[in-house]
């Protein structure tokens, strides 16, 4: 049993809005466990509480909670009418809305009412551009207040949003948007990234060549970058919303009318282009801002994230919760890694999201968060994109805040949410997500089909959830669908992730099983190589993958050094007996190989299945998925005796 290392004091819990949920349930519930297991063994009853407890505006209630049970194929809340950006947008006109930062530009703040009038202008602007319910609109956007009002104008006229970041590569953006075929695209004219202005036309031009049926091109002039657009239809943003519109219409639509396209960010094949519903999306997020998070009204919720990664679309939702947005475009470290903590001491931020990249980043340059700024007002720090390290949760607790909520966070793209994460009755354990999330069936299964406690398994969700996808785009029989998530288990979600599950209700995320290495036969995953490298002070990142060789695998570990280290046979040995100390000798590396740099996806995760494709002389598919696919040379190039 891992330590506890943080527990809410009672009158925490009690003052929660879970504690509240629990106290009006029509059921008896003490314990985050009780209402976990009411969520599944009572499932219809759970949610429509939950309907009537997060204050959901609708114009017509639902015939049924859950009409067809099935995975796939659940039909959620059938009958009921309602927008979701309404429910964003409701609330006091005097309370701030969103504070807007960016390298480049001064922060701004609107309140709810200021949000509203500005949405209601481009709405109409938008309108007259022929936006309809069910109009795709295509945003190369970066993560700015503009942004927020034309993704709230489009879904307040029952439009379908989808979104990519301003750093992705022309064909990236294609590979996404070209699935899709927008009528609509909003764009920037550039962006600034670690004191550097980055101009977008060229790329905007590059999509607009491979894209037909763009009717109009709708410009932020968010860097002052100049440029010309090749199209004969380009608006900008202020003339869009120079009008004299006042309030927002809401088209009103099925809960299960599409909202968002997202697409995974895979590097072995196109993208998958991912429809999730309305109502799904709107109830999962209020259940996890509300019930899980403890966001309550008036708290206010960073993340630093794109407009690229279901993080952006999960922390504008918090509106709906009657929280305050905190967004911020530029790099996290301009001008110092000190930069997104003293914007959480001037924002006032509770909620602080990242990730375990940033995290060691901090750890790694000596900084003492709680030294730069004042973080007394912080009540959770969240995480997500890949396996917080048991030593992190040491450093957070030391380094940022010894009295609040840490909960990493799991889950992903295709479910436009979590499925495991924090709660605020029960205490934080070292190295452990808390619980998996209410009205999720987490399980950790065999490769047989045998549910696991205490021992790494496949995570799967034995039950349907309101944000499982409703589609892909273009898969017009479901098979993709199928074959992403129910082939290996039929009539059960099948998410790619190893995790343990503890006796104790918590969890562990060992990494990808689509990553899996297979040393002699025997399955490993990632995550525990990655635990026994990364704090070494000799070693900055790593990445290890499994070359395949005479019918076996060899574990290939390639690490980038700290500044001032040199490698040599002795590290390389010291590096295998560690992990062989902390692991086994089957998760010990045949070869150690120093590199310059290790690729990432624009949002920030490691490409093993890049790499491993690099090093085996296989070609690299969506390049334009990578942060960094200049680094790809550098392992091609790599030789094995």
């Amino acid at each position: 049993m891992n330590p506890v290392l943080w527990e809410p004091s009672q009158e925490r819990r009690e003052a929660s809005l879970l504690w509240r949920f629990m106290q009006s349930a029509p059921a008896k519930l003490e314990t985050y466990a009780d209402v976990h297991r009411w969520s599944l063994e009572s499932m219809e009853e759970f949610w429509a509480h939950f309907w009537e407890f997060s204050g959901v505006r609708y114009s017509r209630g639902y015939d049924a909670v859950l009409a067809e049970p099935a995975l796939p194929g659940a039909r959620w809340f059938t009958g009921a009418r309602l927008n979701y950006a309404e429910n964003l947008l409701a609330g006091d006109d005097e309370l701030t809305a969103v504070i807007g930062c960016a390298e480049g530009r001064d922060d701004e703040r609107l309140t709810r009412g200021e949000l509203r009038q500005r949405v209601a202008r481009a709405q109409a602007g938008l309108r007259s551009l022929g936006l309809r319910p069910g109009t795709l609109v295509a945003a190369f956007v970066p993560n700015c207040v503009e942004t927020l009002v034309l993704m709230l104008a489009t879904t307040a006229s029952g439009g379908v949003w989808t979104s990519c970041s301003p750093d992705f590569g022309a064909q990236g953006v294609v590979d996404r948007f070209g699935q899709v075929r927008p009528q609509l695209l909003i764009v920037a004219d550039g962006y600034h990234y670690n004191r550097k202005r980055f101009a977008l036309d060229a790329k905007v031009n590059g999509v607009l060549e491979q894209i037909p049926g763009i009717e109009h091109v709708i410009r932020i002039p968010f860097s002052g970058a100049a440029g010309e657009l090749a199209h004969g239809s380009v608006v900008e943003y202020p003339d869009l919303l120079n009008n004299a519109a006042a309030e927002p219409e809401f088209a009103q639509v099925d809960f299960d009318h599409p909202l968002y396209i997202m697409y995974s960010s895979g590097t072995t094949g196109p993208p998958k282009s991912i429809v999730h519903s309305t109502g799904g999306t709107l109830l999962q997020h209020l259940k996890e801002h509300q019930l899980q998070c403890d966001l309550q009204p008036g708290q206010r919720l960073f993340w630093f994230t794109t407009c690229g990664w279901m993080m952006w679309n999960w922390l504008v939702s918090a509106l709906a919760s009657r929280a305050t947005i905190v967004l911020y475009d530029g790099s996290p470290g301009h001008p110092d890694l000190g930069a997104l903590w003293r914007l959480a001491e001037r924002s006032g931020t509770t909620h602080f999201g990242t990730s375990p990249r940033f995290l060691a980043s901090c750890a790694g340059g000596g900084l003492v968060p709680r030294d730069v700024a004042d973080l007394r007002r912080l009540r959770a720090l969240l995480s997500t994109g890949a396996p917080l390290m048991p030593e992190q949760f040491d450093w957070v607790y030391a380094n940022v805040h010894d009295d609040l909520q840490l909960a990493s966070i799991s889950g992903g793209t295709d479910i436009i949410g979590c499925f495991l994460g924090g709660n605020p009755l029960d205490p934080v354990r070292r190295g452990e997500l808390q619980c998996a999330q209410l009205g999720m069936d987490v399980q950790a299964w065999s490769s047989d089909g045998k549910r696991l406690t205490g021992e790494c398994g496949e995570l799967v969700c034995t039950r349907p959830f309101p944000s499982l996808p409703t589609r892909f785009w273009d898969d017009v029989d479901g098979a993709k669908y199928r074959a992403a998530y129910f082939e290996e288990f039929p009539g059960v979600w099948t998410h790619g992730d190893f995790v343990e599950m503890t006796a104790e209700g918590g969890a562990i995320i060992y990494g990808r099983s689509d990553t899996t290495l297979n040393p002699g036969g025997v399955r490993i995953g990632t995550a525990e190589i990655y635990r026994a490298v990364e704090n070494r002070p000799e070693i900055a990142d790593a990445i290890v993958v499994g070359r395949p060789v005479a019918g076996d695998i060899e574990v290939v570990l390639c690490v980038k050094l700290a500044d001032g280290v040199d490698f040599s046979d002795a590290l390389a040995a010291e590096i295998r007996k560690a992990i062989r100390s902390a692991t086994t000798p089957r998760h010990v590396p045949k070869h150690v190989v120093p590199v310059a740099e290790i690729p990432y996806t624009i949002s920030g995760k490691k490409v093993e299945k890049a790499v491993l494709a690099a090093i085996t002389g296989r070609p690299v598919q969506n390049r334009d998925a990578l942060a960094n696919p200049e680094s790809l040379a550098e392992y091609a190039a790599l030789t094995f005796d």
